[in-house]
């Protein structure tokens, strides 16, 4: 089954896929630290606070009181105060570098906008690639550890030693069938995000609900090693 079809089978199994939180760059790197080890739900409450109560413009958040974002940062989990500097830090690195405007990225070859966007703190390859992703800038396979784990186990790619190397693994096994199609690499990413989620988990995976298992390497090599499988 190619990746096409893998998609094809989630998006039947899981139906509409969800949008992406928003596609603006600057507010996907507030989205990614405004929370920390939550859940979507809460971290959408912190980010609501923070529209709400300061603003989501680079010149807001730097006006904002470090109190008054450590307060909001909290609501988002743990280490509220280095999350709540992180704020300022994204803050201060797009007024400084980017004139206050991010779209100034998306002009950018691939390597030197990924590369501009990891100056932000928590933003990795795999992150920039998502932000380049929905804003539309650029067709990629953007995955997160969900999507990853996901592919992994069905056998695109190979588990490295490394994360870095295991993403650049499934990245490279896939280069040929992504296609350039943004919205469908956008309701990919999503899809595989879900199905990890929900199903594909790292932890007790509920193989024998998952419409994907007749292919998925990992439950195949499960189910041979179980006592009386035949």
């Amino acid at each position: 089954m190619n990746f096409q079809q893998v998609i094809a089978v989630l998006e039947k199994h899981y139906g509409r896929v969800q949008p992406p939180v928003m596609r603006d760059p600057f507010g996907l790197i507030i989205w990614e630290n405004i929370g920390y080890l939550v859940d979507d739900h809460r971290r959408r409450a912190a980010f609501e606070e923070l529209e709400k109560k300061v603003g989501l413009t680079p010149a807001a958040i730097l006006a904002a009181s470090l109190s008054e974002l450590t307060r909001i940062a909290k609501v988002g989990g743990i280490h509220e105060g280095l999350r709540a500097q992180r704020l300022k830090e994204i803050a201060y690195i797009t007024m400084n570098e980017f004139d206050g405007d991010l779209s100034s990225v998306f002009k950018l070859s691939l390597p030197k906008a990924v590369k501009a966007l990891k100056q932000f703190p928590s933003i990795g390859q795999p992150g920039a690639e998502k932000i380049l992703l929905f804003a539309g800038a650029h067709p990629l396979l953007a995955l997160d550890s969900n999507g990853l784990r996901v592919l992994l186990r069905l056998g695109f790619g190979e588990e490295k030693k490394s994360y870095s190397a295991s993403y650049k693994s499934v990245q490279a096994s896939l280069e040929n069938q992504i296609g350039d199609n943004r919205e469908f690499l956008i309701a990919a990413h999503q899809l595989l995000r879900q199905h990890g989620q929900e199903l594909c988990k790292r932890s007790n995976p509920r193989c024998a609900e998952c419409p994907l298992r007749k292919v998925c390497e990992y439950f195949l090599q499960t189910f041979k090693s179980l006592p009386n499988s035949g």
